[in-house]
């Protein structure tokens, strides 16, 4: 079972934690995670793009000209897609991007991306964050003794407005709890850090 150290706020260690191999010791799967990062992002688009067709351009019905003996091509209506302002063929319509992934591979990449962190040793799991204040310069300060600038992802499932408050306007800093971590966030973060108790709830419910 992989073991982790737990430090404090100042980054001295404070003791140790074993976590299950099931969930941070696993076989790192790169198609897994590939396929549960591009069905995040899909979910994520707006699907709002489009294109007007014939019958929603601006202008007449009526046809331009008659069928023969003007020695022009013939033409139908001014809205047509060979005409300049005419209508677009096949352009994007509003749809929805998300599909269906399987419980079962989302959970395996779950494991796989944890797996990948605490390998690459971007993982960290910290006793708690007890802040005095809520303030965001004391908090970078905190994260600077850490050892963590720019991209941040904290893990953290207590009710905790200091740290809400004082993580929201640093910039690469995004604070969850662990029941909404997805693989997208933790590869998407150039370091991760857990509390100590959502360390273990990951470990436990993930097994």
């Amino acid at each position: 079972m992989p073991k982790v150290d737990v430090i404090d706020l100042k980054n001295q260690v404070v003791g140790s934690i074993e976590l299950s191999d099931v969930v941070f010791g696993a076989k790192i799967n790169q198609a897994l995670l590939y396929q549960a990062v591009h069905h995040y992002q899909a979910g994520q688009r707006a699907g709002t793009h489009k294109t007007k067709g014939r019958a929603e351009v601006s202008g007449s019905g009526r046809k331009p000209w008659r069928q023969k003996g003007t020695g022009r091509a013939r033409i139908g209506s001014i809205r047509s897609p060979l005409w300049r302002s005419g209508g677009t063929v096949h352009g994007p319509q509003p749809r929805d991007y998300s599909y269906h992934l399987p419980k079962k591979m989302e959970l395996g990449a779950l494991r796989s991306a944890l797996s990948s962190r605490l390998q690459d040793g971007a993982l960290k799991v910290v006793k708690e964050f007890t802040l005095e204040s809520h303030k965001s310069k004391e908090f970078r300060g905190i994260l600077g003794l850490l050892d963590l600038d720019r991209s941040v992802l904290i893990v953290d499932n207590s009710d905790n407005p200091n740290l809400a408050l004082s993580s929201r306007n640093l910039a690469g800093v995004t604070l969850m709890r662990s029941r909404d971590v997805h693989p997208y966030h933790l590869l998407g973060h150039r370091k991760v850090v857990f509390t100590e108790s959502a360390a273990v709830h990951c470990s436990e419910v993930l097994s």
